[in-house]
């Protein structure tokens, strides 16, 4: 089985970037900002980091092994996760508790903290 974590991670920071750049449309045409917070993490999280460790993976071609699985999908989960979590938390829905809310918010934050320790990690491994 082939891993191609550059690619997975350039569609996930291709996607990120078009949902935050969608938000940061929506926000300058009403006139709003309660989108701010969440606009900000999808582009400085999800676009810009995750599209820089795709490069990471392009250009020095780690070994794949288990401490770049879990960084890659500590990434997915985490950046997905904090986002997302972040908005429950900013806009409280009715259907989840608050305590859910907060639980979600936190987990995807301390997993995308996981993800970069990992990421500090691999760039001590050697190369493939």
């Amino acid at each position: 089985m082939k891993h191609n974590y550059s690619t997975l991670l350039l569609r996930l920071s291709a996607f990120f970037a078009l949902i935050g750049a969608f938000l940061g449309s929506h926000m300058a045409g009403a006139g709003s900002y309660a989108f701010r917070p969440i606009h900000a993490h999808l582009l400085v999280v999800g676009w810009l980091t995750i599209f820089a460790w795709a490069v990471y993976y392009k250009i020095f071609q780690p070994k794949i092994g288990l401490l770049a699985k879990l960084h890659v999908y500590t990434a997915i989960i985490g950046s997905i996760g904090l986002t997302g979590g972040m908005t429950l938390f900013i806009f409280k829905p009715e259907f989840l508790s608050p305590a859910i809310n907060t639980i979600l918010y936190i987990a995807g934050g301390s997993v995308l903290l996981l993800s970069f320790l990992f990421f500090f990690l691999l760039t001590f491994t050697k190369e493939k």
